[in-house]
């Protein structure tokens, strides 16, 4: 049998490389940077989905030199509207949180609506049929503290107006007037986001209706770039 010559590379055994473990505290600290990278991920698009809200409110309160003038009163901080249950006038339960989406123009008085009330529901109605095309962005809102009957002579003119009964001590937790006064003497303005941001009253007339509209108007104006109509 011929004799074939042998590779001589074939005799060596196989290689075998040991790579070390990785220590614990370095396995922590990159689980603790990527932790933190994805923390700031996070808030990055936050607050992207934020900026237009926050440029909406800087433009109206800080770069528009009317809106140092605006007639009702800034909440600061705002108050997010609360998970309060409601009862419309039908018996149909809900909660206050269904309301977001909307620019609410609210007050509060007892069913009963005695002729303050009633002044308070036909200027709200004046002040958001004048806003014309921006009449679909806000809503009419009536939230009733107490169990009285509403007057049948006034039902009529509710047609447009989100009416809701609320529990009077849930609503004094997220509402509050200005010292001196009850919640009946105000109304109070939400954004769409659900915020309790602004205060109005208690003078409210035919003529500081006027500035309550103005604004509204104003701060309509600066929210076109997120708001849109419709909940």
């Amino acid at each position: 049998m011929p004799n074939v010559p042998r590779d001589s590379s074939s005799d060596h055994p196989l290689g075998l490389t040991v790579y070390d473990l990785p220590e614990p505290q370095a396995v922590a600290q990159a689980d603790e940077q990527r932790t933190a990278q994805g923390r700031w991920r996070m808030l990055m698009v936050l607050l992207v989905c934020a900026a237009p809200v926050i440029a909406s409110y800087f433009t109206y309160y800080v770069i528009r030199p009317e809106a140092r003038r605006n007639h009702g009163e800034l909440i600061q901080p705002t108050k997010a509207l609360p998970d309060i249950p409601t009862r419309t006038l039908q018996g149909e339960a809900g909660q206050l949180t269904a309301l977001k989406g909307q620019w609410l123009l609210i007050s509060v008085s007892s069913g009963a609506c005695d002729e303050r009330c009633q002044k308070h529901l036909y200027l709200q109605r004046q002040i958001l049929t004048g806003l014309g095309r921006d009449r679909d962005r806000t809503d009419w809102v009536w939230l009733i503290d107490d169990e009285a009957p509403v007057p049948a002579a006034i039902q009529p003119g509710l047609t447009e107006a989100v009416v809701l009964r609320v529990p009077r001590e849930a609503l004094a937790q997220w509402l509050s007037p200005q010292p001196g006064h009850s919640l009946h003497d105000h109304w109070f303005l939400v954004d769409p986001q659900g915020e309790w941001m602004m205060r109005f009253g208690p003078d409210l007339d035919a003529k500081n209706v006027l500035l309550v509209k103005k604004d509204l108007e104003r701060l309509l104006r600066a929210a076109n770039g997120w708001d849109k109509a419709g909940r």
